[in-house]
């Protein structure tokens, strides 16, 4: 094949050029027709309360917003999506999504927040098109956040479950989940200590960094596996419970699986904590020493792609449709539009929206910063979605490192062979990415809870405590719903016997990926309608006008073909019970609702408002 065996060095290097290229010449375009102004107080100044809004400096809110932006999404995605069609078709979405689409959608969505009080982009909406479309548009997010929650929390549980092997460097889930632990009551001590004992921000960032590292080094020595806790074998079954399971063992295979819904409901319940603490005591360092992990895991990833030598193995391109079995079933996956919804926060991510209007314009210094932090942040994302894209192309198709229900293993080894360029070894290289991979989750999951929060007390008024609670509790505690009901155990059509049921967040990732990249849409619908009824300019149409047609296509036509069937077999209608086909439903009648509420704000405007400033790009006089 064309690629075969070309240094991975000679995929990076380009892409990081093209990014870097983005970021001087499209972001100062966009940074002019905005028209950012660094003498214009931000909301973060002037209702600074300590409490949500805090101005931080560029250097301490980047990390913050790329941890909690960048997540699991550009490491699942881009391996899922490259497993399933090739490298290339990712690699392609990931650039021109990143530049064009995603970064826009970011820093667009900042912009709109800062300028309308750092109000969430909902209240844009209702601001600029009408109280139903804001009803809409709060009603689609709150669902989406609901199916991001779902996805990331099973991703992150799966984690903490595995025996150690020789592949992956004799590496637990406990160890795992060991370290997570320590890694969060470390965020809590570093917000105590930056808060109370005044220890400066960097002094902090040092000090916890190094103790993180040693959370990842003694992790594997007081490993905590759940299921190997809970497993009680009789005289005749294998002594792990790994082992068990392997052998087809359906008690074993059940024990796990309720293991893992045990750790889905621990980690729902640190949502439910997080989502009601103040933002300095878990959200800024942890957001903080996140930003960093990410730094972290893309310098392991330069180093092993300059020094490691590492070459293309895994097929370019594997066809415009790709048949996958799921619990005994071929399934039929087309390119499009499937491609550019199991590629969502790499490449566009309706949450980004979320965080940049929810949390992030709270804390935005300056309005020239939203370049950096909104714009620039995307693309820097670009770039780790596309080094986890090179743990897939680094081996060859069919290899065991390559399993689609593990993504996070795949990202595991990548990075450890990386990391194996500087002697580093793979057990400590593995604990690295998968510890990285968590803590990336973690960031999303309480910011997700909070958004949550503040969607229900924007519904209900309840600005109290009791709102507080009541809205962390509902967010939090739905996705329980998804996540138990769940079977634990599938039976095999071929053979009868019992194995492992399709993981949550297996059956949940597209649907995600639907509703994440169509929230996508329908922010930058609410932007070009907030433009063009303010500044009526043509770029308007280009800049954000061609992105909402392409998200929104793609996205409807994705989550129609995933909710369609479940409504009709064998040619006659059925009547589903399954909670996602009527999630789809609401789904697409929420987004048809706002279109058809967008277009009628569009039809009914009259003569162009005056220039807020200086006619820039064509902008009329």
């Amino acid at each position: 094949m064309m690629f075969q065996n070309v240094s991975l060095l000679y995929i990076v290097l380009p892409s990081a050029v093209i990014l870097t290229i983005a970021y001087f010449t499209y972001g100062r375009i966009l940074s002019r027709l905005f028209q950012l102004n660094p003498d214009r107080p931000t909301p973060a100044v002037e209702q600074k309360d300590g409490l949500d809004f805090d101005p931080l400096a560029p250097s301490s809110l980047f990390p913050q917003h790329f941890s909690a932006i960048a997540a699991a999404g550009p490491i699942v995605g881009p391996i899922l999506a490259g497993l399933t069609f090739g490298w290339l078709p990712a690699l392609i979405w990931i650039l021109v999504g990143s530049i064009f689409i995603g970064g826009v959608h970011d820093f667009a969505s900042l912009v709109a927040s800062i300028r309308h009080k750092a109000r969430s982009i909902a209240e844009v909406v209702r601001d600029h098109m009408s109280k139903q479309s804001y009803l809409l548009f709060l009603a689609f997010i709150w669902i989406a956040l609901i199916y991001i929650i779902v996805a990331f929390t099973d991703v992150t549980a799966s984690t903490f479950l595995g025996p150690p092997t020789e592949e992956n460097g004799k590496v637990g889930g406990g160890a795992i989940a060991s370290a997570s632990i320590l890694y969060l009551l470390l965020t809590v001590a570093m917000g105590l200590c930056v808060k109370y004992l005044r220890m400066p921000l960097w002094v902090a960032t040092i000090v916890f960094s190094i103790l993180v590292i040693g959370a990842i080094v003694v992790g594997p020595m007081i490993q905590f596996d759940v299921a190997e806790l809970i497993y009680r074998p009789t005289a005749d079954a294998p002594p792990s419970i790994y082992a068990a399971a392997k052998a087809n063992d359906a008690s074993a295979i059940a024990t796990i699986a309720s293991a893992r819904k045990g750790w889905d409901v621990v980690l729902l319940i640190y949502c439910l904590l997080a989502g009601v603490a103040p933002v300095w005591m878990i959200l800024q360092p942890r957001g903080q020493l996140g930003g960093y992990f990410l730094y972290a895991a893309l310098g392991a990833g330069a180093i092993g792609l300059m020094f490691g030598g590492g070459v293309i193995q895994y097929p370019a391109f594997r066809g415009m449709e790709v048949a996958k079995v799921v619990d005994g079933k071929e399934i039929i996956q087309p390119l499009f539009p499937l491609l550019f919804i199991m590629i969502a926060c790499g490449a566009c991510s309706g949450f980004h929206s979320l965080i940049a209007s929810g949390t992030t314009s709270k804390q935005l210094r300056k309005e020239t910063d939203a370049k950096v932090v909104g714009y620039g942040s995307m693309l820097l994302e670009a770039m780790v979605a596309i080094v986890s894209l090179c743990c897939v192309m680094m081996f060859a198709q069919g290899s065991k490192e390559l399993d689609p229900n593990k993504p996070s293993m795949v990202y595991a080894q990548g990075i450890s062979q990386f990391l194996g360029v500087v002697n580093i070894p793979k057990g400590i290289g593995m604990s690295f990415a998968l510890m990285a991979f968590a803590t990336f989750v973690y960031d999303t999951l309480d910011v997700c809870t909070r958004l949550g929060r503040f969607i229900i007390q924007e519904l209900t008024g309840l600005q109290n405590n009791f709102g507080r609670f009541l809205g962390t509790g509902l967010t939090a505690g739905i996705p329980i719903y998804f996540l138990l009901i769940h079977p634990a155990v599938a039976i095999e059509a071929a053979t009868g016997k019992a194995v492992p049921s399709t993981p949550v967040y297996m059956i949940f990732w597209n649907l995600f990926g639907a509703s994440n990249q169509l929230l996508a849409a329908l922010t930058l619908l609410g932007i070009t309608v907030w433009l063009w009824k303010t500044r009526r300019v043509w770029w308007v149409w280009l800049v954000t006008g061609v992105p909402t047609v392409w998200m929104y296509a793609m996205s409807t036509w994705a989550l129609a073909s995933m909710t369609y069937p479940k409504f009709f077999k064998d040619g006659s209608f059925v009547f589903p019970i399954d909670a996602v086909a009527w999630a789809g439903v609401v789904l697409i009648g929420l987004a048809l609702l706002m279109l058809v509420e967008a277009i009628r704000v569009m039809a009914s405007l009259g003569s162009p408002p005056r220039p807020l400033a200086e006619p820039l790009l064509g902008e009329p006089a």
